[in-house]
């Protein structure tokens, strides 16, 4: 769905400020460096851009019309001058790169203007970096470069150094929320489902999936089992958390939904439960926070933070989560 500006303007006013600044002024750089986490707006906003620039009819000086012959090609993505350049696999080949350069050594089809867009820009090949380079060293007046990508620490320094780097913040959980609702969430699921992922996408698929429908379950029933004896929460763990969360990434799940509990307990001992996530947890919750301190809450939150950085450096999950259990039970911090 293509959004407007007024959209966009929402999600990250301080990158369209800058873009509308450089409409207005027509100081348009000739390479732009769009760089933050997947979800933020990236690619619209670089669509958004690449309207603006040909846009036959502006409204007040920046504001693409959305109903030109050029909005609506390039909102379908048919614009002959316009190009979109995506990984090919795990990486963009140094053949896309070099077609892009036969493309643009030609004329505009219908005007002098030419733009590209290259999506994970991180994931171009050395010798497609090598190629963008030269590419960027001799740029064409009236030619527009977008780079996007979730990790600028990937990319060749020369080719950064050529950008003006614009850096789009991760939406506000209160602007995902609203997002979500808006696209069927039940409103009682949509806050968990924010503090998880920045990614709309992703976020619409979590709330459908009956892994994670059942891996929240599973993290209630931890919470609820962590009170009790160290052989209790053993038992539990070997007869359903190992059995549901196996991979990496379902763990770093698990660890994340564990760690909202503890959050969202802290927020009800300070007051703060309209800002909790498990809604339907809640009457449930103001019971267990009676039970523990503030300090033991944080205590326990650094623990689990501290055994996901752990499991990132390759520690025996198992291992790991005996470790985590056993320490939030003792009621101090991992060692």
């Amino acid at each position: 769905m293509v959004k407007t500006w007024e959209q966009l303007e929402e999600l990250q006013p301080v990158v369209l400020r800058m873009i509308r600044n450089s409409l207005i002024k027509q100081r348009v750089a000739h390479a732009y460096l769009f760089e933050g986490l997947r979800g933020t707006g990236k690619k619209d906003i670089g669509l958004l851009l690449t309207k603006a620039l040909f846009c036959e009819s502006l409204i007040d000086g920046y504001k693409p019309c959305e109903t030109c012959h050029n909005c609506r090609r390039i909102n379908s993505g048919n614009h002959p001058d316009v190009h979109l350049v995506e990984p090919d696999g795990l990486s963009i080949k140094v053949e896309q790169i070099r077609n892009l350069q036969a493309e643009f050594s030609k004329k505009g089809v219908e005007s002098a203007k030419k733009v590209y867009l290259i999506v994970h820009a991180d994931k171009m090949s050395i010798s497609a970096s090598n190629s963008l380079l030269k590419f960027l060293e001799e740029p064409s007046t009236q030619t527009v470069a977008f780079l996007l990508t979730e990790q600028p620490q990937r990319m060749l320094p020369t080719i950064v150094s050529r950008c003006q780097i614009l850096t789009f913040q991760p939406l506000s959980p209160n602007v995902m929320v609203k997002q979500l609702i808006e696209n069927g969430v039940q409103p009682g699921k949509a806050p968990l489902l924010a503090q998880l992922t920045n990614n709309l996408e992703e976020a619409l698929e979590l709330n459908v999936d009956e892994w994670f429908a059942q891996a929240q379950k599973i993290v209630v029933k931890l919470y609820e089992v962590l009170k009790k004896g160290p052989l209790e929460a053993m038992v539990m763990l070997q007869s359903d958390w190992f059995q549901h969360f196996k991979e990496k990434e379902q763990i770093h799940r698990g660890l994340d939904l564990l760690l909202l509990i503890f959050k969202d307990l802290l927020y009800i001992q300070l007051d703060k439960e309209e800002q909790i996530v498990f809604k339907g947890e809640s009457e449930r919750l103001k019971q267990f926070a009676l039970t523990t301190s503030r300090q033991r809450l944080t205590d326990t939150m650094s623990a689990i933070l501290e055994a996901k950085r752990k499991l990132d450096a390759n520690m025996n999950p198992q291992l790991m989560m005996e470790q985590l259990v056993l320490k939030i039970q003792e009621g101090s911090t991992f060692v």
